[in-house]
């Protein structure tokens, strides 16, 4: 199922399945992501959430169907080649996955280390991000003496930092109270203001129809069920 076909989409996907084992997690999924969409993929506890997210973000392979990247089509791209183009996503994760023996500047500048940046630039850019989600007082402090809320703030410090066109986010409110979260979904709309597309899983749509609007992706077994912009009343035919 698919409710648009635009030249100006970032990723494509056509048939795609994913299997783990006899069992289907995913089936037959189509669909097109426009650069600078806000996207929210919802549905029950192991509908393939997660699995459609990693598939996106390139964590995990399809079992069967075609996905084009900005053109590209990832089956005939080289596996030396995947984690440059990785570097172009931002992922945030709902148990954070920081490196507990490294201060908060140290986990966010990882990602631009890793991109060959000069050590002036990295610190110029790492506190300026580190400001941006409220965390720049607490740069030396190690992960595991921070709340949750603050963990998740520097989570998403480091999928930013390096300027991403796309940010995944997979239940990034799922573990925070209501006001954290609310801090957390504010910072990714602003990012998404900027011209990104940010896609989020999230099984709390009524916390995120509150705050923004977007593409509503509902998944249930493994298939769309259905796509409806969220705060419009006409929903889109499949």
């Amino acid at each position: 199922m698919n409710d648009k076909t635009n030249k100006n989409s970032i990723i494509r996907l056509f048939n795609v399945s994913k299997r783990f084992g006899g069992k289907l997690a995913l089936k037959d999924i189509t669909l097109d992501i426009e650069q600078g969409e806000l996207i929210f993929i919802s549905g029950p506890s192991g509908a393939g959430k997660s699995t459609l997210l990693k598939i996106l973000y390139l964590a995990q392979k399809a079992s069967e169907g075609q996905i084009l990247i900005d053109g590209m089509n990832l089956a005939r791209i080289s596996s030396s080649k995947l984690p440059f183009l990785r570097r172009r996503f931002g992922m945030i994760f709902q148990d954070f996955k920081l490196i507990p023996n490294r201060t908060v500047f140290e986990n966010v500048a990882l990602v631009l280390e890793a991109a060959g940046e000069k050590p002036s630039f990295i610190r110029k850019k790492v506190m300026q991000v580190l400001r941006t989600t409220g965390m720049e007082k607490k740069f030396n402090t190690l992960p595991p003496t921070l709340s949750g809320g603050e963990q998740q703030r520097v989570a998403v410090a480091r999928a930013v930092v390096g300027e991403p066109s796309v940010v995944f986010a997979d239940e990034p409110t799922g573990s925070l109270d209501s006001k954290s979260a609310q801090a957390i979904l504010d910072f990714l709309m602003g990012y998404h203001k900027k011209g990104a597309t940010v896609l989020i899983v999230s099984h709390n749509l009524h916390l995120l129809e509150r705050t923004v609007s977007g593409r509503n992706i509902e998944i249930s077994e493994g298939r769309i069920k259905r796509i409806a912009t969220i705060f419009q009343d006409k929903e889109r035919k499949q």
